[in-house]
């Protein structure tokens, strides 16, 4: 087990602290389960879990927000190569039904579920987000920075929407998808203003709402 180390306002922080007392009590299949995708106007929301050896080496990982794109992009393909992990996806159709958190909350399920179809799943960790499922769930106020399974859920569903955005900036370029990801940028805003609002937009965010409005 690597005890990975990271300095975070003069304090450190072991990242495999909750998983090392979990393991210690003879668990063996931990998920850490975070999403990417609530701020944004267009798109879905994506979750991911990830359960990690307890062997893992990934020296830097750490919360996908502190991570350039191309460290995430390699954190990635690792992560993929040498753990068990699972992708909820919920579209914003859903997310303008149910809200943003619960939508963010059923992409976690999602995940988790994908994971336990995998493996025998005995507890999770989550970043933040209560989850009510049949094993322990344990929330982490800014999880993705404190538990490295957390960490590298946030990897995996970072990148896995940031290259569903890729994708959707072939489609329609103008847009700029590829460089905000669907947030609210004031470039986005100005494409928004100038071409009009394409399927997937989330509408019930203040933003689409607005141009809704005008449109009447």
């Amino acid at each position: 087990m690597c005890g990975i180390i990271l300095m975070d306002s003069d304090v450190m922080i072991d990242l495999w602290k909750y998983e090392k007392e979990l393991f210690s009590k003879g668990i063996k299949y931990i998920g850490g389960t975070d999403e990417a995708g609530r701020g944004p106007l267009f798109g879905p929301v994506v979750a991911a879990c990830v359960c990690l050896p307890s062997d893992f080496k990934l020296e830097g990982l750490t919360d996908s927000k502190k991570l350039s794109e191309k460290k995430r992009d390699k954190f990635y393909d690792y992560i993929v190569e040498n753990a068990i992990y699972g992708v909820g996806i919920v579209s914003s159709e859903e997310i303008d039904k149910i809200n943003i958190y619960e939508a963010s909350r059923k992409a976690m399920i999602m995940a988790i579920d994908a994971v336990r179809r995998q493996i025998n799943l005995e507890y999770v960790l989550s970043d933040a987000m209560p989850i009510d499922i049949d094993i322990p769930v344990i929330p982490i106020i800014k999880g993705d920075a404190k538990s490295i399974s957390i960490a590298a859920a946030s990897v995996i569903a970072k990148v896995t929407r940031d290259r569903m955005m890729y994708e959707i900036d072939k489609k329609y370029p103008e847009y700029g998808f590829a460089n905000h990801k669907g947030y609210p940028t004031k470039k986005h805003l100005e494409a928004i203003s100038k071409y009009g609002l394409i399927d997937g937009y989330r509408e019930t965010y203040g933003p689409v709402k607005k141009i809704r409005e005008m449109e009447k």
